[in-house]
């Protein structure tokens, strides 16, 4: 498994929500890069980049931030946020994102969803929010009456095969991470998935890996790595199998 650190871009910052609320936030970074290059710097073999203000209004809006970034950082870089037309992906790609991060797209337009599939493969990465085990959209502002198992099944049958799975109640909470979700989850997934959403420590990631679901390729970490709980290099260290002493 690899550990993702999360930078969530707002209003042209890097901060974390409290269980997905835009009136809920913490700036923790006036330069998104700066979060970046101290992620790379403590480890990192990735880097997970949501634009916040694109997925809120529909469009991407801080591509600038993941230009740099992807520039600078030296590692790969998934971007989602406002990626829901074909010419917002190949702007997302342009500016050096190596996967694409869709969400609301993908489930109110199939067609668009097809030919995502068929021209990037595996560099399409679809996100699942869940609020109450019910799928959300738009920047999880909207809450649909849809389980998340039905809504993994029917993109699995349209060839997704990558996803990102992310609990909202516990995002930015570090409550702990939602063990009964990822096995569920991982039950549906004819692939991969990540997971986000509550991680606090390092025994939450220890939990995670002891579950030894073999479709479960990684964690995103935010808030808990913000706030030195502990660092991308031991996170990282404890998904590969080293035991906490």
């Amino acid at each position: 498994m690899i550990l993702l650190p999360a930078i969530d871009i707002l209003d042209g910052k890097a901060v974390r929500l409290a269980r997905g609320s835009f009136e809920e936030r913490t700036v923790y970074d006036a330069d998104p890069l700066e979060a970046a290059l101290r992620w790379v710097r403590d480890g990192a073999r990735a880097l997970h980049v949501v634009d916040l203000d694109g997925a809120r209004s529909g469009v991407p809006v801080n591509l600038e931030h993941v230009r740099r970034i992807a520039q600078q950082a030296g590692v790969p870089v998934q971007v989602g946020g406002g990626l829901r037309t074909t010419d917002a992906v190949e702007e997302a790609l342009a500016a050096g994102a190596d996967r694409v991060v869709i969400g609301t797209a993908a489930y109110r337009d199939v067609d668009l969803l097809d030919e995502l599939v068929a021209r990037l493969g595996d560099r399409l990465v679809v996100s699942i929010d869940a609020r109450g085990g019910r799928l959300a959209a738009s920047g999880w502002t909207e809450q649909t009456e849809i389980p998340i198992e039905s809504v993994i099944e029917r993109l699995g049958r349209r060839s997704v095969h990558r996803f990102v799975y992310s609990s909202i109640e516990r995002d930015g909470m570090l409550i702990g991470p939602d063990l009964e979700a990822v096995r569920q989850v991982a039950q549906s997934v004819r692939g991969s998935f990540v997971y986000s959403g509550g991680i606090s420590s390092l025994q939450d990631l220890q939990a995670l890996a002891d579950l030894r679901q073999v479709n479960l390729a990684g964690v995103i970490v935010g808030k808990a790595l913000y706030e030195q709980h502990f660092t991308v290099g031991d996170g990282q260290a404890v998904l590969n199998g080293k035991p906490l002493c």
